[in-house]
C-alpha cells in the first residue's frame, strides 16, 4: 500500500505522518523531500520545486514494494508551480507543462490513497507570517485543483482535516478497505 499525504506548507503532514507510523511501524516513511536537497534556498522557489518534484517523483516509481506514507508527492510540486504562476511571481521556466503533468501521472499510477490536509479555519494550525502565507493559500487552491483530475490516476482521495488524533482515524478509516 502507498499513502501521498498532500498539502501546502504547514498543513500537519508531518505530524500526521509520524502519528500514522507510531500506529503503523509496518509502513515505511519517506519525509519532506526539501530535506534531501543540497544548498536549498530559505525561500523556496521556481527551481527548488522542480528539483523537489523530479525527487518525489523518483521515489515513487523506484519504490519497490510494500508499505509506504509519503510527505508530498509530485502534486504537491505542480500546486507550488502553479501557485507561483497564479500570484505572479517569476517561474523562470517552473511552470506546469505537459511533460511535468505526464511524470506526475506516471508516479501516482502505484499510489493507492492521496490524504489531502486542505486549510480550513477549524484545524486552528498557527502559522507565522514568514511562512508566505499567500503562497501557502494559492498552493492549497492549486492542489485541490489537481486531486481533482485525472492525474491522481486510481488512487482514493480523502480530504483530512480535525485535530492530530482525528486526522489520524481518517486515513485509518480511509485505508481499511484496502487491507
Amino acid at each position: 500500500m502507498r499513502i501521498v499525504v498532500s498539502g501546502t506548507h504547514a498543513s500537519g503532514k508531518s505530524t500526521l505522518i509520524s502519528d500514522f507510523a507510531g500506529r503503523h511501524p509496518d509502513f515505511e516513511v519517506f519525509g519532506d523531500v526539501y530535506e534531501l536537497l543540497d544548498d536549498a534556498p530559505d525561500e523556496p522557489d521556481a527551481a527548488t520545486f522542480a528539483a523537489q518534484f523530479v525527487i518525489s517523483a523518483e521515489r515513487l516509481e523506484d519504490h519497490d514494494g510494500g508499505q509506504l506514507i509519503v510527505e508530498r508527492g509530485p502534486l504537491d510540486f505542480l500546486a507550488y508551480l502553479e501557485a507561483l504562476e497564479r500570484l505572479g511571481r517569476p517561474t523562470r521556466g517552473g511552470t506546469p507543462t505537459q511533460r511535468l503533468l505526464d511524470r506526475a501521472a506516471a508516479a501516482m499510477a502505484g499510489v493507492d490513497v492521496v490524504a489531502v490536509l486542505p486549510l480550513n479555519d477549524r484545524d486552528l494550525i498557527e502559522v507565522s507570517a514568514d511562512e508566505d502565507l499567500e503562497l501557502r493559500v494559492a498552493m492549497n487552491d492549486a492542489l485541490l485543483d489537481y486531486v481533482d483530475t485525472d492525474l491522481i490516476g486510481a488512487a482514493s482521495v480523502v480530504e483530512i482535516t480535525g485535530d492530530p488524533s482525528d486526522r489520524v482515524a481518517a486515513l485509518e478509516a480511509a485505508i481499511a478497505h484496502l487491507w
